[in-house]
């Protein structure tokens, strides 16, 4: 069935206002749904959901809904089967089949004596093994936990299937069962995603917008088709605005320029008049005078009235045009030389038992890839020294900076300005502040507090404190930096790595962001 918002209000407790009168219809199928960070997407879910009950309106939603939240608790002991809430089922199943006919096992089993078939089923659909079920998660990879959960969700047959940021933290295989999964399904499901290959494999895709504001006005526009279709006619929505705003510009200045010359025509015309008004009687000369005033008035009333409406036809046409925020940053003390030695392992071997000799010259980009678990994120930490290696030499030789999966590194009680000047304790705060300002941080954007920001800008924040930092790094570490990042910025990192000079190691399994960084190269882990 079809999923609709009509004339949805929500309020947090503080009086702030999220969503005001808020109304759209999902339709049925595979719809993903993209947006800034802090648009609303995943609000939208949890109202479908039924997580969050509107402060007015409603939402048009089935009895039975299945929701996989991107904040998944999980608890390392606990059963499989205790988490897919068949436990009780199997048991009394179990005692069935031994011959036990208390009629409470048939209470619990219910109509579910398929249910141990149909969990097997959605398992191996997901690619996971069906002794899975005898295990407990602390023995499962993140990837298989994912796709456990999601396992979880499908045994309660949803009317409606809502999918939250499903691939974070995903291996490449786990993604590519993901997808499969997604490509295949054939019901109504809503999925929130930053990850465009598995966008590019639904049937349509709604942008959510906030308006500049941060009225709580909100809109959902529909486009046909994946990724790929979307990006196309965002582009060409693009253009067309472009040359909406350029024509509705040149009509401003145009009628500014007519407004000019009608005023000049006017003093013209009254100095005229003034002049002829002493040669006619006085009667005669305030009845001209009263009529040229009031013919000056309606004159000078419809040029105004011109560029009036052609200052709100120039705010309609940027109103459309989406602002191309790209970071623009030169980093000359970042650079390395070609072929100069970075960094040196021989044979190092890692907390996670891994031996490991690589040689990084020059400006490489170097794309560390593995299944969950493999041991990226700790052969990161090794190099910046966050951990020791337990054999092996280990010799870093340029100035390094890690970009962490938490980006805790900020202080959040201090303004990005004066995290940024910490980390760069001799350059002049003009020069820290023009810095900031083309990280998208501008006049009193810098001012404002780390704990205040968004998780786009928090990154965003971040990565420009690292590369202003005093030594600037000439090696820089990136682990799986565009997890809970929204599309645009991803966009924006991708332009800001493009001027970083040093060389680069990335720990990723966003393929796309991998091609389009320029990897030279790749270690499997």
């Amino acid at each position: 069935m079809s999923l609709a918002f009509h004339d949805v209000v929500v309020r947090w407790s503080d009086g702030d206002l999220v969503l005001d009168r808020f109304s759209a219809t999902i339709p049925d199928g595979r719809s993903g749904l993209v947006g800034l960070n802090g648009s609303g997407k995943s609000t939208l879910l949890r109202l479908l959901a039924g997580d969050l009950t509107p402060t007015g309106g409603s939402v048009t939603r089935p009895d039975r809904v299945g929701w996989l939240r991107q904040d998944l608790v999980l608890r390392d002991d606990e059963p499989v089967d205790v988490h897919l809430g068949i436990d009780r089922v199997r048991r009394s199943l179990r005692a069935i089949e031994r011959g036990d006919v208390d009629p409470r096992h048939f209470d619990v089993v219910g109509d579910d004596w398929d249910v141990e078939e149909r969990a097997v089923a959605e398992l191996d659909r997901l690619g996971l093994p069906v002794d899975v079920l005898d295990r407990r998660l602390g023995e499962l990879s993140g990837g298989e936990v994912m796709r456990l959960a999601l396992a979880g969700v499908l045994l309660q047959r949803p009317d409606a299937l809502l999918l939250d940021e499903p691939t974070n933290n995903l291996d490449r295989e786990a993604r590519a069962h993901l997808h499969g999964f997604v490509a295949g399904y054939r019901g109504t499901l809503v999925l929130v995603s930053h990850d465009r290959e598995l966008l590019e494999v639904v049937d349509r895709i709604g942008e959510v917008r906030a308006a500049p504001d941060r009225s709580g006005a909100r809109s959902l526009t529909w486009y046909g088709g994946g990724w790929s279709v979307y990006e196309s006619a965002v582009a060409a929505e693009q253009g067309a605005a472009e040359q909406s705003v350029a024509a509705a510009r040149n009509d401003v200045q145009r009628q500014r320029r007519e407004l000019a010359d009608t005023q000049v025509a006017l003093a013209r015309r009254k100095r005229y008049g003034d002049k002829m008004a002493q040669s006619v009687p006085k009667i005669v000369a305030g009845a001209k005078k009263r009529a040229a005033q009031e013919s000056a008035g309606k004159l000078r009333a419809t040029q105004q009235a011109r560029l009036a409406d052609a200052r709100a036809r120039l705010d309609d046409a940027a109103e459309r045009l989406r602002e191309d925020r790209e970071i623009a940053v030169d980093l000359p003390a970042t650079e390395v030389p070609r072929g100069q030695g970075v960094l040196l392992l021989d044979e190092v071997r890692l907390r996670t038992g891994r031996v490991l000799s690589l040689e990084l010259r020059g400006p490489e980009r170097v794309a560390v890839t593995g299944a969950n678990g493999s041991g990226k994120s700790t052969l990161l930490h090794t190099v910046v020294g966050d951990l020791a290696p337990t054999g092996g030499v280990l010799d870093l030789r340029v100035p390094t900076r890690l970009l962490p999966q938490r980006l805790g590194l900020l202080d959040p009680a201090r303004s990005i300005v004066d995290n940024a000047q910490e980390r760069a304790p001799t350059a002049e705060p003009n020069q820290v502040r023009a810095a900031l300002a083309r990280f998208l941080f501008r006049g009193r954007a810098a001012d404002r507090l780390v704990g205040a920001l968004s998780g786009g800008e928090l990154f965003r924040a971040t990565l420009a404190c690292l590369l202003l930092a005093e030594p600037a790094p000439r090696l820089l570490l990136l682990d799986e930096p565009t997890n809970n990042l929204d599309l645009a910025s991803v966009r924006q990192l991708v332009t800001a790595l493009a001027s970083y000079r040093g060389a680069l190691v990335v720990a990723s399994h966003d393929e796309p962001f991998l091609a389009e960084i320029g990897v030279t190269r790749r270690i499997e882990l």
